[in-house]
């Protein structure tokens, strides 16, 4: 796994990103020697066609990027990826024809570009291909020992099974309380706790993840420490979980670890600068959505009775009340025989041209005011209702501590857990806000904002 944007990117991920690029670059520059009459070498070193084919190049990652691509690097269906790498392919050619009405020097020569294209489809679809089949199981590398079976190990040992791409291979559990050979997510109950030494020596794990229901007096401490002085990485369940699943395990958190560790709670550091450049963004959003917002105002005014916007109290920083604006979405009056409730799957309350605003994000404009009144930022923890936060803090452990930054329009929840209304969704979606609060900084609230920006153009809107 490698760090980029304060998030742990797989190491196949990476190395199938700058493969490509190269592969990319490598059709366009053969394309040059073939179709330019004039010295190819000439043309891309001194007539700026290296920029231009680089310029490219960014076009169809991104394109891949935005396809998720890189998100999903199996391939299911020879055909799809074909399909999907020809989109991207096409995302380049617009980009091509944006800069020509710009300057016509920026962009490839026809014949170059429709032969180095073509090129790139063919390539880029074998390597995939070639890729999943080959070269993804080189990265399952870092050999993975559970010593026991509880919960948290096992949604470990399913998101591994899941995702070869994270270049972990399970080798089996040590566990008394589970029957040795018994098979959980795709490895083998290796033995008892009684037997742990004998089967690490013979399985030699790279890392050692443990994961006891019941420690106390049962875990192999002597053990352990002999493997980890001997070079072997040992790790608790909680951390493996934050690196495989990108949010930080409530079950396995502690009082004590918020409380005397300086890595749970966010950087001062850090959030004086958010409060700085999220107001700037806020401002800049403000001046480019101006047009879309005057659009949406009279599209809901014209559709429904009531007012354009609409304002409620939600919850702020550090429970603090504040009003929160957004374009109405719904029916006047929408929760007046229900009582506050949470928003549904084809929620009926929805106006027709609410529904449109809703899938494209368009809704939450609005609250950049929020942003530019210092109420809110870009990104963060989204806002709850107090009629929910009091419930919530009740029932949800560490729910409170959600609240020690100013809410966000957007989040680390919000591109990786889909929309929920039960209290197993909001346990999810709090461990995705820890997990921002303790690797708040710049670089992720800049992933998050191009993470969002992408499922509002993939039209992955909330309910």
């Amino acid at each position: 796994m490698i760090r980029l944007f304060r998030v742990s990117v797989p190491t196949s991920v990476v190395v199938l990103l700058l493969s490509e690029a190269i592969l990319l670059t490598s059709c366009y520059v053969l394309s040059a020697y073939l179709v330019l009459e004039a010295d190819p070498s000439v043309f891309l070193l001194y007539d700026g066609g290296l920029l231009r084919i680089l310029t490219v190049v960014a076009a169809v990652l991104f394109g891949l990027h935005f396809l998720d691509l890189y998100s999903e690097i199996r391939t299911v269906s020879n055909i799809a990826l074909v399909l999907e790498i020809g989109q991207a392919i096409g995302f380049a050619f617009l980009v091509e024809a944006l800069l020509a009405y710009v300057d016509r020097d920026l962009i490839l020569p026809r014949r170059m570009m429709m032969w180095g294209s073509f090129g790139g489809v063919v390539s880029l679809s074998a390597w995939r291909i070639l890729y999943g089949m080959v070269f993804l199981r080189a990265f399952s590398g870092e050999r993975v020992l559970f010593v026991g079976t509880n919960p948290v190990v096992c949604e470990i040992a399913e998101q591994m099974a899941k995702r070869p791409e994270l270049g972990y291979t399970n080798l089996g559990y040590v566990d008394d309380f589970s029957k040795p050979g018994e098979v959980l997510n795709g490895a083998k109950v290796l033995g008892p706790l009684s037997e742990f030494r004998k089967i690490a020596m013979e399985t030699r794990p790279d890392r050692i993840v443990v994961g006891m229901t019941e420690r106390r007096g049962r875990m192999p401490v002597q053990d352990l420490l002999d493997f980890r002085f001997s070079g072997t990485v040992i790790e608790d369940a909680g951390t493996a979980y934050e690196t495989a699943c990108g949010r930080i395990c409530t079950k396995e958190l502690r009082p004590a670890q918020l409380i005397f560790s300086g890595e749970m709670g966010p950087r001062r550091s850090s959030v004086i600068l958010q409060s700085i450049y999220s107001p700037a963004l806020a401002l800049i959003g403000t001046i480019l959505a101006l047009p879309i917002m005057l659009v949406a105002a009279i599209a809901i005014k014209l559709t429904s009775k009531g007012p354009v916007l609409f304002k409620q109290t939600r919850v702020g920083l550090n429970g603090k009340l504040f009003t929160l604006y957004k374009f109405r979405s719904m029916y006047v009056d929408a929760e007046a025989r229900t009582g506050a409730v949470w928003a549904s799957k084809d929620d009926p309350r929805v106006t027709k041209v609410g529904r449109w605003l809703r899938r494209l994000r368009i809704d939450e404009l609005p609250q950049l005011w929020n942003v530019l009144r210092g109420e809110m930022a870009i990104v963060g923890p989204r806002p709850e209702r107090p009629e929910f936060v009091k419930i919530l803090a009740e029932k949800i452990p560490y729910y409170r501590q959600r609240h020690c930054l100013k809410p966000g329009i957007t989040g680390w929840a919000q591109i990786n857990h889909k929309y929920g209304d039960t209290i197993e969704d909001t346990v999810v979606k709090l461990e995705y806000d820890l997990y921002y609060i303790k690797h708040l900084s710049v670089a992720l609230d800049l992933y998050i904002i191009f993470h969002t920006l992408k499922t509002m153009l993939r039209l992955r809107g909330a309910q």
